[in-house]
């Protein structure tokens, strides 16, 4: 008994410590953030804001330089027209990008899409009802063939993609001969092809004109239908819808949810339970339909059908895609962000040519866009790093 109570007067002796030790736990949170640490992680949060905050500052910019020009209703109309396309890659883009992979093809699957809805319709005397969907089936060819390379075959997307690329080419160059078809005998034919180039107010415009001619200028002053010089394209409007329905699919469904834990992090979406696959063949699918939607827009917006348009389709999707703000190692991006990406584009193109720069300094500009946007975003992800 007496053995056991010095027992416990040694282990309370040795369990009380140094006397003068500092009795406070070691905290290994971050005890406060500077505003530089407080930006990086905003940023992190919310990374549309970065394309949102450039292209404010490139209208405000270029409105001084270029004056009222720049927000003429035909030039701002005239913007949205040419980065219509530009935006619709994007949206396929965002979606192959957001699994961690990218596309080369993507250009050529819309060229190839207009191809088979023109030659069908026009050479070939298919019923436009017909030859639509098949070109549209053409896209979704193109894109399944390129998801099952990069999942049976295990090889990365920018290989498969780069010699699908050449193939879809070569394809291309094989069915049209190298001939395009011209813009009235399409209009002849198969005008329902050049339906998203039309003008939503072109309407409009016709009404207002009689109403000027049996009413008088008085009745109907110019200031009332200024905005009768813009251009609202059906195509801008399907653009439009086209990014709202995949918006919805990444930010409501499971299945959006899935394409970001893919590129997210594969191993973990695996585990997970995903089927990381068939999620990867199903966006490059869907990429592939929505290039080729794209191809039916394309030929809205020249009226024929050319085996030579959307030469830097490719290139300008990425663009666009990177400019807004969508991360190239997967997991992190947003559609409306491509949207503004394209719009950047756009409004850069078009206000540096008002001012009078040459083409040369156009595309300088751009590329100086692209390497910015990807040094923020190695900045940003130094976040979660």
């Amino acid at each position: 008994m007496q053995n056991e109570t010095t027992g416990q007067i040694e282990s309370n002796r040795f369990e009380q410590g140094l006397p003068a030790a500092d009795p406070t736990v070691a905290v290994f949170e971050e005890e406060g953030r500077g505003p530089i640490r407080r930006l990086q992680h905003f940023l992190h949060a919310y990374p549309t804001m970065i394309p949102f905050i450039i292209l404010v500052l490139s209208v405000l910019i270029f409105s001084f330089f270029a004056g009222s020009r720049f927000f003429a209703p035909l030039n701002l109309s005239l913007v949205l027209q040419q980065v219509t396309i530009i935006a619709i890659l994007g949206i396929a883009q965002t979606l192959i990008i957001l699994t961690a992979g990218i596309d080369l093809s993507v250009g050529a699957i819309m060229v190839l899409s207009s191809i088979v809805m023109g030659r069908l319709a026009v050479e070939s005397g298919v019923p436009v009802w017909l030859s639509f969907p098949i070109g549209l089936a053409a896209g979704i060819a193109c894109g399944w063939v390129n998801g099952i390379l990069v999942t049976r075959l295990r090889l990365p997307p920018f290989i498969v993609t780069l010699g699908t690329w050449s193939i879809f080419g070569a394809l291309i160059l094989f069915y049209s001969r190298s001939e395009t078809i011209r813009q009235q005998e399409v209009q002849d034919v198969a005008a329902f092809l050049q339906w998203t180039g039309y003008a939503l107010n072109d309407g409009l415009r016709d009404v207002y004109a009689f109403a000027r001619e049996t009413m008088g200028s008085e009745t109907w002053p110019e200031w009332q239908f200024r905005f009768s010089g813009a251009r609202i394209t059906y195509g801008s409007i399907l653009m439009i819808a086209l990014a709202f329905v995949v918006w919805y699919m990444l930010n409501r469904t499971a299945f959006g949810r899935h394409v970001h834990a893919t590129g997210d992090d594969p191993d973990s979406a695996r585990l997970a339970g995903i089927n990381t696959d068939r999620v990867l063949i199903a966006v490059y699918t869907l990429a592939g339909l929505i290039c080729a939607i794209g191809g039916w827009v394309l030929i809205g917006r020249i009226g024929a059908v050319s085996p030579l348009s959307g030469a830097t389709a490719n290139l300008d999707s990425i663009t666009a895609v990177v400019i807004g703000g969508t991360s190239l190692f997967g997991g992190r991006g947003s559609i409306i962000g491509t949207l503004i990406g394209a719009l950047i584009v756009g409004v850069f193109r078009n206000g540096l040519a008002l001012a009078g720069l040459d083409a040369l300094w156009q595309e300088f500009a751009v590329g100086v866009l692209i390497i910015v946007a990807v040094a923020l975003d190695q900045w940003i992800r130094r976040v979660s790093a």
